[in-house]
């Protein structure tokens, strides 16, 4: 029985589709305004392995993941200039090309950390006919309101009816308490409302015609239109950062509900049932992350991209970590735990995942082994006196997985059968060759298309390099179109304090090879 964590019944229910085999699966993906960070890498890497594990079960998964690129304020209370707009104007480009650029920086992250591409991945400006629709029909169902152009939820009228704070845990009056008006937001009937549509500005870059105004959708709206669309008006799982989960996931819900005029319902039942609810059955979140015991943050001088992690170049790494290092540090807590990111606690996740890659290793080997006893079944007494009880295995990592994604619990099972690994190596063990194919099975299947690991040693000719150099130099084309000449020259010097040589020919393109690191880089400059 697989269980799952339901923030909106704060319960572990057991996991049942609505229309099984098929679970439909939306994750709110990233604005794309800068570069892909920590932030960004843990919400792919704890869905991806959400998708991969119900993938494994025979679920056929829809699984739609957003490009935020227009919509997203500087400020969740509707005010300040859009994050890309912003962008836009600081590097003198059109502001799709700066949603562009980050989408692809984005992608070859993402591939770096093996996480697989959703099913579908729409983008908010490819459907604002969708959003104003859906605006439309928030309109007549009477939840919100027009105001000097723009369009606003009524949150006050829409929790006489529903319960809006019911997935964060809010209370309307706390909100409305603790929510300040700012300034330009007199459009508003409450500092709790929150915008639908919003009428631009004349120096906003980034608007489009509507029934109300020139103008562009307010954030929340591009995850209902675009999960409505995709995945019908009620689906499973509905994923993302805790930090999403108020006002983002809150005011998402709320939109639904008013759209498909669903009545309201008291919470999901044992099964997953909720009567009524339109939306997601399942919201998943996983927890925050910080730096050394410190929330990330710009301003704390704490803030690492998925990059520097790559490459070292931050200040606060001792050394570059490989992708396979921080998917497998991510993999090791579990996903509603707060994770800390330290240089010793990646130095230890980084050997651990070596001897989990060396002991895969070992077990494609032993079959030549001239010591292997084919004869000895799994349940018969080895010389240690010991059974290698192969089934044990298999039912322990399902049974880890089955709660709730335990993936921490997995990688225990897994080193277990690491010193077993070893000891049939070294001859204190015997297994049959039934048993070591079937050991052999369920640790590709386990460690490589559940967990998503890759042993990153064999990823190319060139070694464990090759996955990260090849991302490193797409984004160094990227920067070399844009005509950052500065993030062009680190990401070269960087790969070359690594050996890595960098060889750029006439016709525009590069060429790379393994040579000797300049560990003297830095004190070259």
């Amino acid at each position: 029985m697989f269980t799952l964590y339901n923030t909106l019944s704060r319960t572990k229910q057991e996991f049942v589709p609505l229309a099984p085999p098929r679970v439909g699966m939306y994750v709110c993906g990233p604005t794309v305004y800068g570069d892909p960070h920590l932030g960004h890498a843990r919400p792919a890497v704890t869905f991806d392995l959400l998708f991969r594990y119900l993938t494994a079960k025979g679920y056929k998964v829809r699984y739609v993941r957003n490009i935020t690129d227009v919509g997203h304020l500087e400020n969740d209370a509707d005010e300040g200039e859009d994050k890309i707009a912003v962008k836009a104007r600081l590097e003198q480009l059109e502001p799709m090309e700066v949603a562009q650029y980050y989408t692809r920086r984005y992608h070859d992250a993402m591939r770096a950390l093996n996480v697989l591409p959703p099913s579908i991945e729409p983008t908010a400006s490819g459907h604002i006919i969708e959003q104003i629709e859906l605006t439309k029909k928030i309109l007549d169902a009477g939840y919100a309101y027009i105001s000097n152009g723009s369009v606003y939820f009524d949150v006050e009228k829409y929790s006489r009816d529903f319960h809006y704070g019911e997935l964060s845990g809010r209370s309307l009056e706390d909100m409305q308490a603790g929510t300040r008006t700012l300034d330009g937001q007199d459009d508003k009937h409450s500092p709790a409302d929150f915008a639908l549509w919003k009428k631009a500005a004349p120096e906003h870059i980034m608007r489009w015609p509507s029934p109300w105004s020139d103008g562009f959708p307010g954030w929340h709206m591009e995850c209902s239109a675009m999960s409505l669309k995709y995945l019908g008006e009620s689906f499973d799982i509905h994923g993302g950062g805790m930090d999403l989960m108020f006002p983002h996931h809150e005011a998402e819900m709320a939109q639904s509900n008013a759209a498909c005029g669903c009545a309201p319902a008291s919470g999901p039942g044992s099964a997953g049932e909720r009567v009524g609810q339109c939306g997601a059955r399942w919201w998943v979140h996983n927890n925050m992350l910080t730096i050394n015991g410190q929330k990330m943050g710009k301003s704390l001088g704490n803030f690492i991209t998925l990059e520097q992690l790559f490459t070292g170049t931050n200040p606060l790494l001792t050394q570059a970590y490989s992708p396979m290092t921080i998917r497998f540090f991510m993999l090791q807590a579990h996903y509603r735990s707060t994770l800390d990111f330290s240089n010793e606690a990646l130095q230890a996740a980084e050997k651990g995942l070596e001897r989990l890659m060396k002991a895969v290793e070992t077990l494609g080997k032993l079959e030549a082994e001239s010591r292997l006893e084919a004869g000895v079944s799994s349940s018969s007494e080895v010389s240690s006196g010991e059974e290698v009880a192969v089934a044990e295995l298999e039912r322990r990592l399902e049974e880890a997985m089955d709660d709730d994604l335990g993936s921490p619990l997995a990688i225990a099972a897994l080193f277990d059968w690491v010193r077993i690994i070893n000891s049939l190596n070294d001859g204190t063990m015997t297994i049959s060759q039934a048993d070591l194919d079937r050991l052999r099975d369920i640790f590709h299947r386990w460690v490589f298309e559940i967990l998503g690991l890759r042993d990153e040693r064999e990823a190319g000719e060139d070694g464990h390099l090759a996955p990260v150099v090849e991302m490193l130099m797409g984004m160094r084309a990227a920067a070399k179109e844009q005509k950052d000449w500065a993030l062009s020259d680190r990401i070269r010097d960087g790969l070359a304090a690594a050996g890595i040589k960098i060889m750029d020919k006439k016709d525009g393109e590069s060429e790379w090879q393994v040579g000797t690191p300049t560990a003297n880089l830095a004190t070259q400059k």
